[in-house]
């Protein structure tokens, strides 16, 4: 079986194949301030004020619009902590962050889990061996009343990579040059494990980085099975038992794809799809306007770190807007403590509160027509940060290499 297979198994108490229906227990349920008050509103409307399945084993997060911007999304937000009050359930507050990494941070997520959100990147949790799905309003309702859900298992398509990353050169060029050969529906309705010795010898940042794109390529979720670093990094974190979930090795895969990173370039996805991707060197020059580092993607403590590399003892570009988000509170006091959040400012770089921020509209910073913004998060879809305005997707090293030229920049050459 594979890692999803033998999730599934255990979950639905039958022996699943690909292609099965099967009625699975839940670990966890989650929304967030986008879509759960349109949860809560169905829930309400059809179950009224019936108890959820399990008080603490539904979460809600606001990441998104945080604080508040208007007063639908303070009626909204509001709506959302009245029902965690009336239904004992967890609630992380616009204090907290991305929804994802606080369930993670939180020791509310391991290897076995199934957990199901409004958050179409819940699937980043397999970076610690757990399956994370996103779902619509109406699958959400009912899972937080039955803590069960109804699951079509998938294929699934067996990722490996080899060789070591030349300087400069990291998790999200490697997943972006995935992405180039998969495309954007070459994962439709299919898991992914992502297996080999370069993914082994990623920390977990880089792991998140990866899983969290397997939505951009239309996937279900993505794997990385746990080593001892990320192993003591959730028993950090929880009291529960913590058990990897291991493919066996007589699996027959919908379909093999081997790498290696010992030649690859830094990866640049331009507009308007993360499948439209060239080496940095192609397009480099390219005038920008902003640069936004962060999102679920690419807003961990290591991230952040690797860009203060590039800006210490430098300004940004004059005309240029950074933007740099912390994924979680827990990050941003980090960087704060070690002097990060500091010698960002002296960049000259906009540092916010944690949350998702410019991976969508309706946050400070989108773009007005025909301005070109360089982001670390995961999508640049026509609209999706402002209209008429261009996006391309790199890593946190290109990103910062960028906002110090005011152009499209391969950091090697820094």
């Amino acid at each position: 079986m594979t890692i999803i297979e033998k999730i599934f198994t255990r979950a639905s108490h039958m022996d699943v194949k690909p292609g099965d229906y099967i009625w699975a227990d839940l670990s966890l349920v989650a929304m967030r301030d986008f879509g759960g008050p349109n949860v809560i509103q169905e829930y309400e409307s059809n179950l009224g004020a019936a108890s959820v399945f399990d008080r603490r084993r539904v979460a809600i997060t606001f990441d998104l619009h945080v604080p508040a911007r208007s007063e639908k999304v303070a009626v909204n937000q509001k709506m959302l902590r009245d029902f965690a009050n009336r239904q004992g359930v967890m609630l992380f507050d616009v204090n907290t962050g991305v929804g994802q990494h606080i369930l993670l941070e939180n020791g509310m997520v391991r290897p076995w889990d199934i957990i199901v959100g409004t958050d179409s990147h819940m699937n980043l949790l397999g970076a610690v061996g757990a399956a994370g799905f996103g779902m619509g309003t109406t699958d959400i309702a009912g899972a937080m009343f039955k803590g069960k859900l109804w699951f079509r298992v998938p294929e699934t398509i067996k990722v490996t990579v080899s060789g070591n990353f030349k300087t400069h050169v990291g998790a999200k060029d490697l997943i972006l040059h995935i992405l180039k050969d998969l495309t954007t529906s070459g994962a439709l309705n299919r898991a992914i494990e992502f297996t080999g010795q370069t993914i082994r010898a990623m920390d977990l940042a880089e792991r998140i980085t990866l899983c969290s794109m397997v939505t951009e390529m239309s996937g279900d979720v993505g794997f990385v099975v746990p080593d001892q670093h990320i192993i003591d990094f959730i028993k950090s974190r929880t009291d529960g038992p913590v058990e990897p979930v291991y493919p066996d090795k007589n699996v027959v895969y919908a379909s093999n794809h081997e790498y290696t990173v010992d030649d690859l370039t830094p990866q640049i996805a331009c507009p308007h799809s993360p499948d439209n991707v060239k080496e940095v060197a192609a397009v480099a020059g390219t005038k920008v306007d902003q640069v936004f580092i962060g999102s679920c993607t690419n807003g961990r403590y290591e991230d952040l770190e690797v860009v203060a590399r590039f800006l210490k003892g430098k300004r940004i570009k004059a005309g240029v807007r950074l933007i740099i988000v912390p994924a979680t509170m827990e990050v941003a006091k980090a960087a704060v403590e070690s002097g990060l959040h500091e010698l960002f400012l002296a960049s000259g770089a906009v540092v916010t509160n944690p949350g998702c921020a410019l991976c969508t509209t309706g946050h400070p910073g989108i773009l007005a027509p025909g301005e070109v913004m360089l982001s670390t998060s995961n999508r640049n879809f026509v609209g999706k940060l402002g209209k008429g305005a261009e996006v391309y997707l790199a890593s946190p090293i290109t990103a910062a290499a960028t906002a110090l030229t005011g152009e499209i920049t391969d950091p090697r050459s820094i």
